[in-house]
């Protein structure tokens, strides 16, 4: 890969996002940034409380992040970036703009997400949340698609060599 690219490790909770971006980023040697730091309080609040975010309040979020993949791009710097980025509309938000913007599916299945929630401390996304999750979800047609039944190095090795090709 030798043009400025930001991947995107987008799915829903708990299926590993931040994990596998960290790795990516590390194979690669580019910035790392989580999309949950992003949020403004009143997001994290609202999810905290256990009501699902709407449109209306991504909307401000997907935009400071497509401000921050662009302000990369255009350097001729590359990026990892943890999103959930759930509807294609989201997608279309953090791409518009930004060549080279690839989106990297994490796809597991409902009840080996909620078991991974349930077993992870200290994160404001609640696995009753995950519902909601899945219910937006609205499966990529245009992404590198990858299992999470394997382990996070695996899957990113995975994912490497299908970039590499």
């Amino acid at each position: 890969m030798t043009e400025a690219r930001a991947l995107i490790a987008m799915g829903v909770s708990g299926s590993g996002k931040t994990t596998v971006g960290e790795l990516l980023a590390e194979h690669y040697d580019w910035p790392f940034f989580d999309a949950d730091d992003f949020h403004p309080k009143e997001n994290v609040e609202k999810m905290a409380q256990g009501t699902p975010l709407n449109d209306d309040d991504r909307k401000p979020w997907l935009e400071r992040l497509n401000k921050l993949l662009g302000e990369h791009l255009e350097r001729g710097d590359s990026v990892v970036l943890a999103c959930s980025a759930l509807k294609q509309s989201y997608r279309d938000l953090l791409s518009v703009g930004n060549d080279g913007v690839q989106f990297i599916y994490l796809q597991g299945s409902y009840d080996l997400i909620l078991a991974r929630m349930q077993a992870r401390a200290g994160h404001y996304m609640k696995a009753d949340m995950l519902k909601s999750q899945f219910k937006t979800l609205e499966e990529p047609v245009d992404a590198l698609t990858v299992s999470i039944d394997a382990d996070p190095e695996a899957i990113a090795a995975q994912i490497v060599e299908a970039l590499e090709k």
